[in-house]
């Protein structure tokens, strides 16, 4: 039998990385180079391997994700199994998020990475991406949207953050915990997920979106300003269930009136609420005076499904329409 064929694209991240003459670990592996590393790959898939960045996380632009999401859609059309993104950890929740929003169909997507250099003794990027080819081409993976595979964890993308800044198990998924791990080289799911609404690739990059953590005294005074910065909208997180200083409120209603406005939570999960807090810079205060509610999505996710319903003109009708699904 023919083995499947997989896309690894790799972005640069920490699994690229090795010393640099100038002190300290830089990316400078290409996609080819992780591949050969790993001889049980050819085991398991036939690999395409592309490095169409190298770059560390931090400084990935969202629109290179919409251009990889891009590349993998028609790898699929042209008869490609499964995709596997390589790239830093610091981002990869929000690349994996943008992926799931943006890939319309049921071929598993698999963003992986590392939290060590390739020189480190004990690197777990092999491991990682063996582990992450692995369940980019099992049946059973098929129709969970985009994955995150690290330390052996099967994540949701919509669920996954990055918890620690040193750690090998880094990467938890604190709502709803993981789909399930990687044992004895087969993918084991314990939970299934429904796949969500994707949203066009051939929208572009994401709108302008600022998002801004609400602290104990927060009083808004920058928040009027926002529209005239070019900001297509903003992602507020609050306190709690999504709850800000009764002094931010009237600034809050102002800019919900000019650009849509996301209320979020600066909590590490749980939903935003919806119909419990009555008092001024409550949740029902704020949705009355037309902040859209994230659900269960982070301030950072929301940040960029806010950009992506903002794109070719969508207004506040576009963004509701978007976070429903995650209420």
């Amino acid at each position: 039998m023919s083995k499947p064929r997989v896309l690894v694209l790799s972005l640069g991240g920490t699994i690229t990385m090795v010393p640099s003459d100038s002190g300290g670990i830089t990316p400078r592996l290409g996609a080819a180079e992780l591949v050969a590393a790993v001889p049980q790959l050819g085991e398991v898939a036939e690999i395409d391997a592309r490095s169409p960045l190298r770059l560390p996380s931090p400084s990935l632009p969202a629109a290179a994700i919409v251009d990889v999401a891009g590349e993998i859609a028609r790898a699929f059309a042209s008869g490609f199994d499964g995709a596997v993104v390589v790239q830093g950890t610091d981002t990869i929740e929000e690349s994996a998020f943008l992926l799931d929003a943006l890939i319309d169909s049921d071929k598993p997507v698999v963003v992986t990475g590392a939290m060590r250099g390739a020189d480190a003794p004990g690197a777990d990027g092999p491991a990682n991406l063996l582990s992450a080819v692995i369940v980019a081409t099992s049946a059973q993976a098929r129709g969970l949207g985009t994955l995150v595979v690290l330390n052996y964890d099967i994540h949701a993308a919509r669920f996954v953050q990055k918890s620690h800044t040193a750690l090998p198990s880094a990467f938890l998924s604190p709502l709803a915990g993981p789909l399930g791990a990687v044992i004895e080289r087969r993918p084991r799911f314990y939970v299934r997920v429904n796949r969500m609404p994707a949203l066009p690739v051939s929208g572009g990059p994401p709108e302008p979106v600022l998002l801004a953590r609400i602290a104990m005294g927060a009083d808004g005074r920058l928040l009027g300003a926002l529209p005239g910065l070019g900001y297509a909208g903003v992602v507020i997180e609050g306190m709690g269930a999504g709850h800000v200083p009764a002094d931010m409120v009237p600034a809050l209603a102002e800019l919900a009136e000019k650009v849509p406005v996301v209320l979020a939570s600066r909590a590490m999960t749980g939903p935003v609420f919806t119909e419990t807090y009555g008092y001024p810079g409550g949740e029902i205060d704020l949705i009355k005076r037309g902040l859209i509610p994230s659900g269960f999505l982070s301030g950072l996710k929301s940040r960029l499904l806010l950009g992506l319903a903002l794109r070719s003109g969508g207004g506040r009708s576009a963004a509701v329409k978007a976070f429903e699904p995650y209420q």
